[in-house]
């Protein structure tokens, strides 16, 4: 937990300087990826000192795990307002953390950047991994619409999906996986929320889904 989140809740205007600083930092991961990330460039994008950055967030990795919330927060509202049309639970989550991979290839630096910091993360950000954990829940929750709350084994299968979609994360912005593939881990591993159910076959996924290329030095950003 940052030392200004332990204090207590947020004034506006606190919230607002906080806004800013994800901002900031936003922008410097998606156009240099994790290393482009230097605390100081990030309080002068926002225009704060930095005495007042490290008050918010500690470190870089505080700060990028904390971007990464905010993004699957976005992810959440987009899932609420447009939500998957799968006829059962495992597709409905397939499609919606494979939409979530289809944004991040846009930004691979960006979704680089995220998960080295998740990956980097130690104790002193449990609350902050702790957070992404439960943001990415409550998204295979909406996403799978499930007929009445979850069940025991329900509520421990979205830990699962959780996990393996930030497993199939890894590897993919790795070049280690396409996006095919890791549509169909995230199917197969969402198949656990209805174990009773008839198993549906993974459906096809498009052809153009293939491997994010590492980001090269130097090169423009995507989109930017």
């Amino acid at each position: 937990m940052t030392a200004t989140a332990a204090d207590g809740p947020l004034t506006p205007r606190q919230a607002e300087r906080r806004r800013g600083i994800l901002r900031a930092a936003t922008a410097l991961a998606a156009r240099g990826g994790y290393e482009a990330v230097q605390m100081r460039e990030v309080a002068e994008g926002a225009r704060v000192a930095l005495g007042t950055l490290y008050r918010y967030f500690p470190s870089k990795v505080h700060l990028l795990v904390a971007v990464m919330r905010e993004q699957l927060e976005l992810l959440r509202e987009q899932v609420r307002r447009h939500p998957p049309t799968g006829p059962d639970p495992a597709s409905r989550v397939a499609e919606a953390l494979t939409a979530a991979f289809r944004a991040l290839q846009r930004e691979p630096r960006l979704a680089e950047a995220m998960v080295r910091a998740l990956s980097f993360a130690d104790r002193s950000v449990g609350s902050e991994v702790d957070e992404v954990a439960q943001v990415t829940g409550a998204i295979v929750l909406a996403a799978a619409r499930l007929p009445g709350p979850p069940t025991a084994e329900q509520q421990a299968a979205l830990r699962v999906v959780g996990h393996t979609w930030h497993a199939t994360l890894l590897v993919w912005l790795s070049g280690r996986a396409s996006l095919a593939e890791v549509r169909a881990d995230l199917h197969t591993a969402a198949r656990l929320l209805t174990p009773a159910g008839p198993v549906p076959d993974v459906p096809p996924a498009p052809a153009e889904l293939q491997p994010v290329p590492p980001p090269a030095a130097g090169a423009a950003p995507v989109g930017g």
